[in-house]
């Protein structure tokens, strides 16, 4: 049974255990608890060194004695993609100890039809889920004796394909024991990303970049995947994580059609890596969300 290395443990963030947990503690002692327990948070990818402090007030919001298996889902940076993929490793290794793939709901999701396997090496390239590995593991340090993963690759999926995983994942989505991490940055800026939308009614450029991500998580907020959707057809803003995203709002939409579940999506931090002044400068924007369901 073949084990995940954390490949990028050491650059993207530290591999060194003590000094991990010091800068993990120091994060999320400073975000408060304000909209929990959380079924599902969205959160970025970035290295720690950016985005560390914003993903705190996301994993601020999970509540570990609830949580029994952690679902990622992360968009695919390196491989084309149709649809969805799952991991072939058994074990996900982080700084702490090592994260444990859930087999019989790999096996649920591969009996749809739906998923392909990705290779280990594709596994280990991609950082859009090894990112949130070290909060999952610090989180629910406590509680790992009975926790599994189930991390997905998701890739360029049509609004109906999106349709067709919310429905698939919406029976995971409605069990208090599941916790959804969605990972996503926010608005990549710049040449470098072949985006520079600038709204003229804005001072500053960081603030135009502010005013476009805000429009999109508060429709992310609505829980309408259409409007989403129609969103991202409009002004193109370059959220990694789309289609996760797209597909946790269909999830809800299940959820919500059936009427027997109340919910609510809250943003509770934003952030830029810089500000960006000028054409020539480049910027990415992390944003930390928490879904309750009641």
């Amino acid at each position: 049974m073949s084990v995940r290395k954390a490949s990028h443990a050491g650059s993207w963030y530290s591999d060194i255990h003590k000094e991990l947990s010091r800068q993990l503690d120091n994060w999320l002692n400073l975000a408060d608890l304000t909209h929990g327990p959380a079924r599902a948070i969205i959160a970025p990818h970035a290295g720690y060194q950016y985005c560390g402090a914003c993903s705190a007030f996301a994993y601020r919001q999970v509540s570990p004695v609830v949580v029994k298996r952690i679902f990622i889902l992360g968009p695919s940076h390196n491989v084309r993609l149709s649809g969805c993929a799952l991991s072939s490793a058994a074990k996900y290794r982080t700084p702490f100890y090592d994260l444990i793939v859930d087999t019989q709901v790999y096996s649920e999701l591969d009996s749809t039809g739906h998923f392909v396997r990705m290779d280990l090496d594709v596994d280990e390239e991609e950082h859009s889920i090894e990112m949130h590995l070290p909060y999952i593991a610090k989180v629910m340090a406590d509680y790992k004796d009975s926790l599994t993963i189930i991390p997905v690759l998701v890739g360029s999926l049509s609004p109906e394909d999106e349709a067709l995983y919310g429905r698939i994942f919406s029976r995971y989505l409605s069990d208090p024991d599941s916790l959804f991490v969605i990972s996503s940055d926010f608005c990549h800026w710049g040449h470098r990303f072949r985006y520079t939308y600038y709204d003229s009614s804005q001072p500053e450029l960081h603030l135009s970049i502010a005013k476009l991500d805000r429009m999109g998580m508060d429709i992310i907020e609505t829980l309408n995947p259409t409007a989403f959707t129609e969103y991202l057809k409009k002004y193109g803003n370059t959220i990694c994580g789309r289609h996760p995203i797209g597909v946790l709002l269909q999830a809800a939409q299940q959820l919500i059609r059936a009427g027997e579940h109340k919910m609510s999506l809250k943003f509770l931090k934003y952030a830029q890596s810089s500000q960006c002044r000028n054409m020539n400068d480049s910027s990415v924007s992390y944003a930390a969300a928490s879904l309750t369901i009641e």
